[in-house]
């Protein structure tokens, strides 16, 4: 894994993110950042690296493996199609595109010219939803009904991705990797307050067809900090309170046939932090010394970009 080097395009509010992590793995060849300023402070923190301006000379490059992009999102597709018809493997950040004939045209891409391409899809990484992942698979909580996901608080407004493009990528990345099917149907409203155009509050709702409905609300404009997922089932419930870093199970049900309540307590059967980005990029090392595909693939991130993209136009 040592072995593997990997160019970060863009150093900027998430990119710098990449470029420490790169760092700390081992794995940074080098930067490519535009913003003079950036590369000013990148130079005095990796005085080791190579810095770019432009990252067309990385195109050619046999120096490096591989790139990851963090640039603004409406050039992940242009930038990545670039480096995919060069022949490296590619990181894209989330969302992978604006549009899901972009991000069929970037899976095709690496596909035929087998290339590894991921997706940042963060929260897919993190261990607490493995945990569930676990809790499920082994039918904890019965047969599961539906999934409450909420993500929201004061946050940055967006002048082109709305609330749920901006904050509710990695929810319905979480929502596909759980439930491990399309949605049938996809129905959203939302409200713009701040932009004409620009939805500052979101609501999705999802049917899947093994008969599980989905709930997500995101918003950047909200008094409080909230970030929850809840799952409920025939037998339980499941409870990941991601500012807390907790995964709670409630023995909690009503019974089909009598309509009774049940309650026999709950349990935390996961806690702690965890570094998400580390695990993430360590993953996508593995990826390309073993030309394995990776858990967040070209393909999970063309399925979210699916979802996305029918619930604007509903």
């Amino acid at each position: 894994m040592q072995n593997q080097k990997v160019a970060v395009i863009g150093a900027g509010n998430w990119g710098k993110n990449l470029v420490s992590n790169f760092h700390k793995l081992g794995a940074l060849a080098c930067v490519a950042e535009a913003s003079s300023s950036l590369r000013n402070g990148l130079a005095e923190t990796y005085p080791d690296v190579e810095l770019l301006e432009d990252y067309a000379p990385l195109l050619a490059s046999d120096e490096i493996d591989a790139v990851a992009i963090a640039t603004p999102v409406p050039t992940h597709h242009a930038i990545a199609m670039e480096f995919l018809d060069a022949g490296k493997d590619v990181f894209v950040e989330k969302p992978m595109t604006l549009t899901a004939r972009e991000a069929e045209q970037l899976v095709e891409t690496a596909d035929a010219n087998g290339r590894v391409l991921m997706v940042g899809h963060l929260l897919i990484y993190q261990p607490a939803i493995a945990k569930i992942k676990e809790l499920l698979d082994e039918g904890t909580i019965g047969e599961v009904y539906t999934f409450h996901q909420v993500r929201r608080k004061l946050g940055r407004a967006r002048a082109v991705e709305n609330a749920l493009w901006s904050l509710g990528v990695h929810d319905v990345a979480v929502l596909h990797h759980l439930v491990g099917e399309a949605p049938e149907k996809v129905v959203a409203s939302g409200h713009c307050g701040l932009q004409p155009s620009v939805e500052d509050d979101v609501y999705l709702h999802l049917d899947f067809p093994s008969g599980i409905k989905a709930h997500l609300h995101n918003s950047w404009l909200w008094p409080e900090n909230e970030r929850r997922l809840t799952i409920v089932g025939s037998s339980g419930i499941v409870v990941y309170d991601e500012v807390a870093q907790t995964v709670t199970r409630l023995k909690k049900s009503i019974t089909p046939d009598s309509l009774e309540n049940r309650d026999e307590g709950e349990e935390i059967v996961f806690e702690g932090a965890a570094q998400p980005l580390e695990i993430e990029l360590t993953h996508f090392l593995d990826c390309l010394e073993k030309r394995k595909t990776p858990r967040s693939s070209g393909q999970s991130g063309l399925e979210v970009i699916r979802i996305l993209e029918a619930a604007a136009a509903s």
